[in-house]
Order: structure tokens, then sequence, then C-alpha cells
């Protein structure tokens, strides 16, 4: 049968194999049958506490095996997982619960809210049955959490009911044997990579967070063929001393992807150079699933700094400030159409879309088209520095930043200046102290005087989130703060 339910899918794998290796995480190990049989009987506690068809369950829990079979447990009942960090603060949590009114909150001890709550660790009555459930497939796969332009948080509900295909299965996510995720399975690529090799019948290796050496470690150690990064990931592996990096045996990738920020074109041919073109591929696109765009490395090299062209019937354009279609190599804002036509792929709860008369939507992501149609992406219009006029571009300075020995990541940010409007502010995450000027030698040597940031900031806190995320806005708002108390 092609089509069958999230559920009915991997029952359907763990009847044919059920000794086969499914989840390791650094928690432990779970084969099909166990998985299956776990997500059974946790399905039916979380029947007895209220979660039915179409409701939201929250899981806030890290990546784990716990995590995958509260999941799976959540789809058995025909409900919807709300998947959120699990180190979020308490007013953040409230917000999203707020916007996602589920049922239950899985991996809490308790909530305000009045939501029941399921604590981390918990197991089930041990007479709860881990016999088939009926087949239900749920309305929606996922209900995503995002930070929202007002501050606010929203839902992107997947419009696509929790059905797998096999005859669809997507081919940027689909591995051999087995798939590494290091990132937050709260986010939607960490998210796609690991249920679609469970899909697949493929054993999802899952980091709690990531790390680099334990990264190759793990590849060498499982033979993994899929593997997705963000650029801070891909720099931080590269940023290992040589000899280290290279003591691995990394030869089963088959498939490295990147995505979810622009990858710095120094940092992909580096890695190209590394494994090889036919190995090294990157794809952009939110979300809300309404576009996105796909290049393989021997692409990448006729076309670098490119993150590829339209996939799977969607279409791209740019437009300027005025509305109107920008010429190949104008810088704009992206617009997207889905296939299916407008509002197809997902709803927003919490927020409005921003699209044209003609339903074109855009999620805010800046860039711009060659003459052969390739996308090559700027910043989000909410991060864009407006200087003595000009418009600064962070992700350009970041990665510029980022190639000097020493900077583990970095963060651009404007700040309010009575003379240029806004000036640019380098915030840099680096072990050991650096030299300034060294560092804006480096930075004029390689971009136009008007980009080198006015003012420097060394500091020794992770600058991103274990999915290479910024809180620019946080960044900017703690230093504005200080400066008018």
């Amino acid at each position: 049968m092609a089509q069958q339910s999230y559920g009915a899918r991997l029952e359907a794998l763990a009847i044919a194999a059920p000794d086969a290796p499914a989840i390791i995480c650094d928690d432990g190990a779970l084969t099909r049958g166990d998985f299956d049989k776990s997500a059974n009987r946790l399905a039916r506690a979380y029947a007895a506490r209220g979660l039915g068809f179409g409701d939201r369950a929250t899981i806030t829990l890290p990546n784990c095996v716990d995590f995958f079979v509260a999941c799976l447990a959540v789809w058995r009942l025909g409900a919807v997982p709300n998947p959120v960090s699990n180190r979020l603060a308490a007013p953040e949590r409230r917000a999203i619960v707020a916007r996602a009114q589920p049922k239950l909150i899985i991996g809490a001890d308790s909530d305000d809210s009045g939501v029941s709550c399921i604590p981390v660790g918990f197991e089930p009555s041990d007479d709860l049955s881990d016999a088939p459930l009926p087949d239900q497939i749920p309305p929606n796969e996922r209900a995503m959490a995002s930070g929202g332009s007002t501050g606010l948080p929203k839902l992107i509900v997947a419009s696509n009911p929790a059905v797998y295909d096999e005859n669809f299965a997507s081919a940027i996510f689909k591995a051999k044997r087995a798939v590494l995720v290091p990132g937050p399975l709260y986010h939607a690529a960490p998210w796609s990579s690991a249920w679609q090799a469970l899909f697949a019948g493929c054993m999802v290796v899952s980091m709690e967070r990531f790390d680099a050496r334990r990264t190759l470690e793990l590849v060498e150690k499982h033979s993994v063929d899929r593997l997705g990064l963000v650029p801070t990931m891909m720099h931080r592996i590269w940023r290992l001393p040589a000899e280290e990096r290279q003591a691995f045996d990394v030869s089963s990738l088959e498939f490295v992807m990147t995505g979810g920020a622009p990858c710095p074109a120094w940092l992909m041919r580096n890695w190209i150079d590394w494994l090889g073109a036919d190995v090294m591929h990157e794809a952009f696109g939110p979300s809300e699933r309404i576009g996105g765009t796909f290049i393989t490395g021997r692409e990448w090299l006729e076309h670098p700094g490119s993150v590829g062209t339209p996939v799977g019937g969607a279409k791209i354009k740019i437009l300027d400030d005025d509305g109107h279609e920008a010429p190949a190599g104008t810088m704009g804002e992206i617009y997207m159409m889905p296939a299916g036509g407008p509002g197809s792929t997902y709803q927003y709860v919490g927020a409005q879309a921003q699209t044209t008369d003609d339903g074109w939507e855009s999620v805010g992501d800046m860039g711009y088209l060659d003459a052969d149609g390739y996308l090559y992406l700027g910043d989000r219009r909410s991060d864009m520095i407006l200087s003595a006029g000009r418009n600064i571009y962070p992700a350009e300075i970041e990665a510029v930043l980022d190639a000097f020995v020493g900077v583990a990541s970095s963060a651009i940010i404007g700040l309010p200046d009575d003379d240029l409007g806004q000036a640019i502010h380098a915030i840099i995450e680096c072990a050991n102290d650096l030299e300034p000027a060294a560092l804006r030698d480096h930075v004029a040597s390689n971009l136009v005087h008007y980009k080198i940031p006015s003012t420097f900031e060394f500091v020794r806190e992770r600058l991103r989130d274990d999915a290479g995320k910024l809180r620019r806005a946080a960044l900017r708002k703690a230093r504005t703060e200080t400066d008018n108390p």
C-alpha cells in the first residue's frame, strides 16, 4: 500500500522487522518493535488524559527516545504534535500554549494554564495494552512554533495530513541506511530529516546537543549516509584541528545538506574540497513550505553562493520596494507560490500571511535571482541595517568575520546613531582574546569601507542556538537598553 497514516506506516515496518534498530539517542535506543509497542501504551495513557482526534499536544522534550515515542503516540490518536524547545523560559512557553490551546503538555511537571501535564520520564501503567490501536489519520502533520514579527509566537500548522506516500517520498530527506540528526527536533529540517528516514525504514541517530567532534564520531560509528547541518555546525566542525577532523572515517556520507541560514561561500567551498561536490548540497525554504530551492555541489561550483532553483513545482520571484518584479541580479524581497496555489501548505495561528493581491507570499527573506534563475540569499528584511542611507546585510559581514581564525560565531546588529541612523555593531563569539585591529584589517580587506563595523564586542557565551539561529532582536534590545537606562 503506497499511502498510509504515519502510525500505520511505522506499525508495518515494525511487523516486517521488529528487531531492526530504529532510533539511537544519547539516552538510549529502540528497535522498531519496541518503538511501536511503547507508542501504543503511551497513546492509551494520553487518551486517558483526554487527548483525542484533532487535538494538539505540546511536546517540550529534548532530542531523546521519549520525544520520538511521544510524537508517534500523539499521531496514533489522530492528534497533532506541537514540538517546542525544552529550554523555553516559562513566559515563552505560556505564550505558545496560549496559541496552541493543547489538550496535553508533554515534558512538563506543571503549567499555570491549567492544561494537563505529562512529566519528563513518565512511564504509562503496566496494565495498559501495547496492542495496535485503530488506525487514524491526523488532520495536520505538525504545528510548529515560530517567533512572530510582533515578538509574540505564531503556530505554523501544516495543511497536509499525517500520511506517508512511498511513491512521493522526499528525495532530499530520504536516507538509505542511517541519518544523523544533530539539530533540535522542534525545527522543521531536523524534524523532516528524522521522520522521513524512519518512514523509509532507516535508522535515526539523534544528538541531544550538537558537538562538532561527536558528530564525526557518530558518522563513523553508525556508517551514516545522510547528514543535515546548519552553517554554524559546519563552521564548528571545520574549526576542529585538521588532524582531528581527518582522523574520522566519514566515507559513508553520501548526502550532506546545509540550510536554515545563508552558508558563507568560503565555508561551502571548503566542505566541497573535503567531502566532494557529489556529497554536498544546499537547500532553502521556510517552515511554511510555500516554496523552496535546492542545489547540488556541482551546480554550486558553477553558481558559487547560490541556494539553487525552485523545487517541487513552486515558483519564486523577487519584488522591489514598490512591489514590482526586480530584474536579475537586483536584491529584493523573495515571494513564493506553492504548487498547490495560495494557502495550500499551512495555516497561521496568531499571525497573518504577507501576500500580494494575487496570492504570492513572503516570510521576509531577501535575495536575488541570477540570469539562470538561481537564487542568492540576503537577510530577513527585519534584520537589514540602514546606515547612512545604505542597505547593509548582516549575513555578508558575518561570513567575513567567521572566516577569521579564532572566531566561533558572529552577529551583526544595527545600533541607533545620531549621524548614520544606524551604526554597525559586531558581536564576536570567541574562546580566546582576539586583536581588534587585526580583525578590522581582515574585514577591510574583504568588504567595502561602509560595511566595516563601527564597534566590536567580544563575548564568551554562545550567540546561536542549536539550530544555528540568532535572536538578533534580543541582542539589539539588550544593548540599546544598556545604553539608555
